[in-house]
């Protein structure tokens, strides 16, 4: 096993990907804890660091291995490290064909008080691409962020938002929030029964051209878009700005993904809503599903200050009872950071910061993780952070992401807590103020539902002035609602800067 110092560690959500579009499920999770057939293993087993990188295709820096060497130091690892170990079943090594399925079965089968799966967060992903997008802010596509509504006929899929240069983004006319995508390469996508041909075309995993019917927000009849997938850069901060008048004094911010790109955009949005002397703060996180812990740090700083943070712990980890990486109490807290750390900003660069004992966070349940950290760190000094639109994910929990033959393994391996010591929240944060997502306006438009509401609340203390907003309709006449954004689970999880 590798040493945390030389390793980052994250928080997030699993994803949400298509096996086929009449069922959505978490990527890369693999079954549940195993069929029953085995037994808790927790003594007896060789250091996986005896075992690392012996592997049946080894790279130039591995040696020759075996299917059963893999699968014996995913056991090793797992057991020393899963913040459950006491609770999986295991039927040992042997009795599986490769790592990534005896893996995806080394997790507690318990259930959260809602009785949702307590673990939802045990997945893997190809070394290259982990690296790729953790480290690039690369992501595979068109450009447009799908939210599935419904995935079983009639379907209904629809952009959530585009990133700024993409595909999507350029095309005449763009493809924007709100459209709906009817069909893809000529094959009907609320009733069609060519599942794979839709999967390939909405969610490619290679280069290539397709074409999609799309209902444009407003218009009654689709049109026809060709775009061409492609490797593309995320655009994590967008739509900064102070908003007109009457809000003229209140600052919006969409923040889509803690990742490394992220460091200094961020920093360059707190300066800019500085000096249009905003004295409030609307956070859009309702698509951010996480990222780096310590992003998330910078950012609760730089809305709330040195006053309200100094000497402050903005999370701290919980181990399992063998504290696999050794830490100590100060390697296991996370400070509110007063500096950049050089992600993509210049180390040691002193952060600005609004002074903020309030801020508005638009989510949803697609807010998860380090963007919950947001939150919950906040909350946890006593700044006010009221919550409009839907119950967030839920995930205290994070993992040192940890490669072995070119896979890359995610296991929960602690939990975070706050300054006040509070870290419950596997049912996900209650919204102050319901408001179902508002398709039918651009994110950042005042008359957008969940930011109606938010800025009625900041004028009457109430969420119902602009309630009636939330209600507000489509063209067609789909009611404003809540789906889950298609994304690859490598954008849905939170990462740890080792200590």
């Amino acid at each position: 096993m590798k040493k945390a110092s030389q390793v980052r560690a994250l928080r997030g959500k699993a994803g949400w990907v298509l096996s086929t579009l009449a069922v959505a499920g978490l990527a890369a999770c693999g079954g549940g804890g195993g069929d029953g057939g085995g037994t808790p293993i927790t003594t007896g087993l060789t250091a996986s660091s005896a075992l690392a990188q012996r592997c049946v295709a080894p790279r130039s820096t591995d040696v020759q291995g075996t299917v059963t060497d893999e699968n014996k130091w995913v056991q090793a690892w797992n057991n020393e490290t899963y913040l459950w170990y006491g609770e999986v079943v295991d039927r040992g090594p042997t009795a599986y064909s490769d790592p990534i399925t005896y893996f995806s079965t080394l997790r507690t089968t318990a259930k959260t008080a809602s009785n949702k799966d307590k673990d939802q967060f045990h997945f893997t992903y190809g070394t290259p691409e982990w690296v790729a997008l953790s480290q690039g802010g690369e992501s595979f596509g068109y450009g447009f962020n799908i939210s599935l509504i419904r995935n079983t006929p009639p379907r209904l899929a629809m952009v959530a938002y585009t990133d700024p240069g993409t595909p999507a983004a350029t095309a005449t006319p763009p493809v924007l929030r709100g459209a709906q995508i009817v069909s893809v390469d000529g094959v009907d996508v609320v009733n069609g029964s060519d599942t794979a041909v839709l999967n390939a075309g909405l969610f490619p995993d290679k280069a290539g051209s397709h074409t999609f019917g799309v209902l444009d927000l407003g218009s009654s009849t689709p049109r026809s878009v060709t775009l061409t997938a492609g490797t593309l850069a995320l655009v994590p901060v967008q739509k900064v700005g102070a908003l007109p008048a009457p809000n003229q004094s209140v600052g919006y911010l969409q923040f889509n993904d803690h990742i490394a790109t992220s460091e200094q955009a961020l920093i360059n949005a707190i300066t800019q809503l500085k000096a249009a002397n905003v004295t409030d703060l609307v956070l859009d996180m309702r698509y951010n599903g996480g990222g780096y812990l310590d992003i998330a740090s910078e950012l609760a700083y730089m809305i709330a200050g040195p006053t309200t943070t100094q000497g402050k712990t903005f999370e701290q980890l919980q181990f399992n009872d063998k504290n696999p990486f050794n830490y100590s109490l100060a390697q296991r807290t996370t400070p509110f950071h007063t500096t950049a750390l050089g992600f993509s900003a210049t180390k040691g660069q002193t952060l600005p910061y609004l002074g903020l004992s309030r801020v508005y966070v638009l989510a949803g349940g697609d807010t998860c993780s380090a963007s919950e950290a947001v939150v919950n760190g906040l909350r946890g000094v006593g700044v006010s952070v009221v919550l409009v639109g839907d119950t967030t994910c839920g995930k205290p929990y994070g993992f040192y992401p940890q490669d072995n033959c070119n896979t890359t393994y995610f296991t929960i391996q602690f939990k975070g807590v706050n300054q006040a010591g509070f870290g419950d929240y596997a049912d996900g944060f209650a919204p102050t103020c319901p408001v179902s997502d508002d398709f039918n306006h651009q994110l950042g438009d005042p008359a957008e539902a969940r930011l109606a509401v938010a800025l009625g609340h900041r004028t009457t203390g109430t969420c119902q002035a602009a309630m009636a907003r939330a209600q507000a309709l489509r063209a067609d006449g789909t009611a404003a609602t809540s789906g889950h954004l298609v994304r690859s689970a490598l954008r849905e999880n939170r990462f740890y800067r080792a200590r």
